[in-house]
């Protein structure tokens, strides 16, 4: 499968960047169910424009509001997204005229194996033109003239940075049989050691395989007799010489991974336990239908008696009710303790994962749901369920056609749900439900 691009839109404060992405990401209409709790500060998004599906991050969202550290913030946020991103949309403010920080950002993306688009915004029709005359000092030829505002040459401009682009049907082809396994988490919770863990005594590394992405390593193990790919190793074991301040950006560094595997290892610190940025990276497992286990990590550091566990598990589960789905196991990277049933783990959620229900057995169980909790009247009308069918794996996708689609409250979406998931066993896994309209 192959690894959705990451567009990054960098430049300095104020030039539009937000009302950039919110223009490319406005075309999105999402139809998975919008649980509360699960993340609402995006500042990235899966999009897809003309058939081309990709991520975008706004590198604005992660400023900071002091002024006087917005500098060091923009040069090291220009960094993150240079190693990070497949594309980059330099945008510029057109009114202000070519500024000494766009020099020093053009500065740093020259000479880098990335494809960069420079923008200039705020350009409102042939009036403007005339203003881009100064951004050709920095010796570039093609300059793409936009209004994030108004939409003027956003099309053009997503034309081009889209170009190379797999369309979707060919980024679905995917005929691996290894399970990928993707291990995220915030810096300094022991991912590297894990994946020493996995990859070192026990275990024979078949072979690693540079990825697609730069610098990205997979490497393909063999565990029981079982295949499995470790999902660009690289990145994690990187040492980000990037200063700590954003942190947050460990979110992007996740998202590529997660965006490629098909179980997400979420790595917390047992000794701070699950902090909100955990909770983020948690999110994003979940917006993108990937099935999760949260592992806490440095377990042999805690003082234990009888409550602890219970209590570590029902802090995680408060801080991400959205996915109460997910198992949680306890683990120490260092002494390797409990550590080689993560596999038995993935096994039992991958089955769930790929699992297909058959349509009559899946009709039988929404008629007797519906005889013991009748849909809602709407409109003053009676809402009808005809039939449902699985529709997709990875996440198990079901299809309701229904008289009327927002009849079905969000109460009753979570009903069906909650039938599905303990009739079928679909206990650790997300769930896609959409409800279309019988035509």
């Amino acid at each position: 499968m192959q690894p959705k691009p990451l567009i990054a839109i960098v430049g300095r404060p104020n030039v539009g960047k937000s009302t950039l992405f919110n223009r490319i990401v406005g075309r999105q209409k999402a139809i998975v169910i919008d649980e509360p709790g699960a993340t609402r500060d995006r500042n990235y998004m899966d999009c897809v424009w003309h058939n081309k599906a990709f991520t975008l991050i706004d590198t604005g969202g992660f400023e900071p509001a002091s002024e006087e550290r917005i500098l060091i913030q923009m040069r090291e946020q220009t960094n993150l997204a240079i190693e990070e991103a497949d594309a980059i949309i330099f945008l510029m403010d057109a009114k202000s005229g070519l500024t000494p920080s766009d020099m020093e950002i053009a500065r740093q993306l020259r000479g880098k194996s990335k494809n960069v688009f420079y923008t200039a915004n705020k350009v409102d029709g042939e009036r403007h033109e005339e203003l881009l005359g100064d951004f050709y000092r920095l010796g570039i030829e093609h300059f793409y003239p936009i209004s994030a505002q108004h939409g003027l040459g956003v099309d053009e401009l997503m034309a081009a940075v889209t170009q190379d682009f797999s369309s979707l049907k060919e980024a679905k082809e995917d005929k691996d049989t290894q399970i990928k396994i993707a291990i995220v988490g915030r810096p300094n919770v022991g991912k590297s050691s894990l994946i020493n863990l996995i990859c070192g005594k026990e275990r024979t590394i078949a072979n690693p395989t540079p990825g697609t992405t730069r610098d990205a390593i997979d490497m393909s193990i063999k565990v029981h007799g079982k295949n499995y790919l470790l999902i660009d190793t690289a990145g994690i074991r990187r040492k980000n010489k990037i200063s700590m301040t954003l942190e947050q950006y460990s979110v992007v560094q996740a998202l590529k991974s997660i965006n490629r595997c098909d179980v997400a290892l979420v790595l917390i610190d047992a000794e701070e336990g699950m902090t909100e940025q955990d909770a983020k990276i948690a999110g994003l497992t979940y917006e993108r239908g990937k099935a999760c286990i949260i592992v806490v990590n440095k377990w042999d550091k805690i003082e234990k008696d009888n409550s602890t566990v219970g209590k570590f598990v029902e802090d995680i589960k408060d801080k991400i009710k959205f996915m109460d789905f997910a198992p949680i196991i306890f683990i120490s990277a260092l002494t390797g303790q409990r550590a080689p049933k993560i596999f038995d783990l993935i096994d039992d959620i991958y089955i769930q994962y790929t699992k297909r229900i058959d349509t009559s057995a899946l009709n039988d169980l929404v008629e007797k749901s519906i005889q013991k909790n009748s849909l809602p009247r709407y409109a003053n009308k009676q809402v009808r369920i005809y039939y449902a069918t699985q529709v997709d794996v990875k996440p198990p996708s079901f299809v309701f056609f229904v008289s009327v689609t927002k009849g079905v409250h969000f109460s009753y979406q979570r009903y069906l749900v909650n039938q599905i998931r303990e009739t079928f066993g679909f206990d650790q896994v997300p769930l896609k439900i959409i409800f279309r309209k019988k035509r």
